[in-house]
């Protein structure tokens, strides 16, 4: 099964899977088989996954529900309003969660687009 994510979710997930790590290697790999089963109504961007895990091979987490990747947001002026967490279970890709920290500054995955720092 292939299908397409929105390119809002596409891009975060790219974006903080980015690095060499093998457990990101192996998310990446999961993200082509991903595909949207429902997301937050509030606007924020959190988006819960289907995956169908006979196609793609478990990423090397423990095996219950794992932070398999995060990162704060930045704003242009060097505010921290929230941040993005991948969660995995079992090894298999499960939700991309956006937590804003602000009541002033707005945070979902348009604004995480724009403000996300590459992992280093």
């Amino acid at each position: 099964m292939t299908t397409s994510l929105p390119d809002d979710v596409a891009d975060v997930l790219g974006l903080i899977l980015s690095t060499d790590e093998p457990v990101h290697v192996a998310l990446r790999r999961q993200v082509p088989h991903l595909s949207v089963q429902t997301r937050c109504t509030c606007g924020c961007g959190t988006t819960y996954f289907a995956l169908n895990t006979i196609d793609v091979e478990p990423a090397p987490t423990d095996p219950g529900t794992v932070v398999a990747a995060d990162a704060q947001l930045y704003t242009e002026t060097g505010d921290c309003p929230g941040e993005v967490l991948v969660f995995a279970q079992g090894g298999y890709l499960s939700w991309l969660e956006v937590c804003s920290w602000s009541d002033e500054i707005e945070v979902n995955l348009t604004t995480a687009r724009r403000w996300l720092q590459p992992p280093s």
